[in-house]
């Protein structure tokens, strides 16, 4: 709400690479409140004009509107190599945009997305010299991929930097917290604001979605009384979908038989070929390699599936956990999976296995299909459970923060 004392609204910008698909529903519902008027600030526009994603290896354009129901600005190009790095997107005019032309046009803060980039440290050091607090949101964990003993020196000494330039973290979750505790200290400021997804958005998608489940079953001739795993994501190493493939194969009740579930493999990468191979090779029927499907298409394959699997390695967040637990389905996840903590409790809305432990994985899968009602009970759990980890209690850490860092609003 506005703050009865000044009743102007904060202004709020936001620095990020690119428009993003699962940020855009959040940057709307953002700009809904109030007392804040919020500017995005993006490095480039490739994603909207449709680009080669390198882990899916194929050309997207997403069909989810990236750019409607806030305000933003492309700022002017210095180099941009069609991909997020630490050296592209690079931009110039960000202090000028803080600035403002008048008193009245400047920025009361600044949220910056990720910490490596040169256009990260471009925005943080213009918001130093400008007085402006800096709220810094980024996806790492601790243990998210092996880094050498020189690399974590170099890290320490530029979080102690970083640290002076930022007035405040929004961790995503519980390892993202640790990892915030860790780097910036014990009292740095924290908000919690949440990894989420649009779930009113998936919850509408995967419920109208069942309509035509009969259908979609018939188009991939599927016997509707035979259940599915589900694999959608990009088809990288670090994805690990090789090793959903051979727990898949340890179902087999013998004798080469193929399992009585399905396994559906949903999307494309480096990695399709040998595992397709690999599918060959063990001569059944019940696997389906569908390619990559769009946002909007993704519930219906949620609603089709019994339990949806990601078995990465090194895996930052994985929001495609909270869109299935949206389906009201079943997930099983590696322990690398960094959303897992949060949304994943073991025997309650799913299960969780130790990263590359085949047997392990073939063992969570046969737990979820021990009786008829476990992944459907199951299932109802994860609805609830990621229902409370929402667009709402991102707004609600923002604004915590905003309230503590800029005295202009309430939290």
């Amino acid at each position: 709400m506005t703050s009865p004392s000044l009743g102007k609204k904060l202004k709020l910008a936001y620095l990020v690479s690119h428009p993003i698909q699962y940020q855009a529903p959040l940057l709307r519902r953002i700009a809904q409140e109030p007392d804040i008027d919020l500017t995005v600030f993006f490095g480039s526009d490739y994603s909207v004009r449709g680009y080669k994603d390198e882990g899916f290896g194929v050309e997207v354009k997403w069909d989810v509107p990236l750019l409607e129901g806030y305000r933003h600005e492309f700022l002017p190009l210095l180099r941009d190599s069609q991909a997020a790095s630490i050296t592209t997107p690079l931009n110039y005019g960000i202090r000028s945009r803080l600035r403002g032309k008048d008193p009245g046009q400047r920025f009361d803060a600044l949220w910056v997305h990720g910490y490596s980039t040169l256009n990260a440290l471009h925005g943080l050091l213009a918001a130093k010299s400008l007085g402006i607090p800096v709220l810094m949101r980024a996806e790492p964990w601790l243990k998210d991929r092996p880094r050498s003993g020189v690399t974590l020196a170099a890290k320490k000494f530029y979080f102690s930097i970083l640290r002076h330039l930022i007035a405040a973290a929004l961790p995503i979750g519980k390892l993202n917290t640790q990892y915030w505790r860790t780097y910036l200290g014990e009292k740095f400021p924290l908000f919690l604001m949440p990894y989420a997804v649009d779930n009113a958005y998936f919850q509408q998608r995967s419920a109208a979605a069942a309509s035509t489940r009969a259908q979609l079953q018939v188009e991939l001739g599927l016997d509707p009384a035979r259940p599915v795993i589900l694999f959608a994501s990009k088809l990288q190493t670090r994805k690990r979908c090789i090793d959903l493939l051979e727990a898949y194969a340890q179902l087999s009740p013998g004798n080469g038989q193929e399992p009585h579930p399905y396994l559906l493999i949903v999307g494309d990468g480096e990695e399709r070929a040998a595992l397709e191979m690999r599918a060959r090779e063990l001569g059944w029927d019940s696997i389906r390699f569908l390619g990559f499907r769009n946002q909007s298409e993704l519930p219906r394959f949620f609603d089709l599936c019994s339990v949806f699997v990601l078995p990465s390695r090194y895996e930052p967040w994985g929001l495609i956990v909270n869109e299935v637990m949206n389906a009201a389905r079943t997930v099983i996840v590696s322990d690398d999976v960094g959303s897992c903590p949060d949304l994943v409790e073991d025997g309650v809305t799913g299960f969780v296995f130790p990263a590359g432990n085949v047997s392990a994985l073939a063992d969570a899968l046969r737990r979820v299909f021990a009786t008829p009602q476990t992944a459907s009970g199951m299932g109802r759990n994860a609805f609830q459970r990621v229902s409370n980890w929402g667009f709402e209690q991102d707004v609600q850490g923002l604004r915590q923060a905003l309230a503590f860092t800029t005295g202009k609003i309430t939290a």
